[in-house]
């Protein structure tokens, strides 16, 4: 009965982490999302919304983590090809960059 409950606590602090990422509190959407990822660390769309508080408050390190993350689970994921070119990109690393945003364009991202 415990796992039904912490998913449950996770799913609700999942919601919480990205109602404060859409009122523009990236830095405390980042630690509701931490303590939700705790709990259930293989859920990418917590890891996803956890990379884009990252990446909103400027830890584009940590972000560019959770992407990777996505990516080794789904290779095809186009949003996280190109959340990881942003990534690469604010941390100065251009062919990487272009490699990610490449393959996001290909894979169907559109801004």
């Amino acid at each position: 009965m415990r796992d039904g409950k912490q998913a449950e606590d996770a799913y609700q602090l999942f919601k919480r982490g990205e109602s404060l990422l859409k009122s523009r509190n990236p830095a405390q959407a980042a630690v509701v999302l931490a303590r939700a990822r705790r709990l259930e660390p293989e859920k990418t769309s917590i890891r996803e919304a956890l990379g884009r508080a990252y990446f909103d408050s400027g830890d584009f390190r940590r972000a560019a983590g959770e992407f990777s993350f996505v990516l080794e689970r789904y290779p095809t994921n186009d949003y996280a090809h190109y959340c990881l070119g942003r990534c690469a990109e604010k941390l100065g690393d251009a062919m990487l960059s272009r490699r990610h945003l490449r393959l996001a364009s290909v894979l169907g991202f559109r801004e």
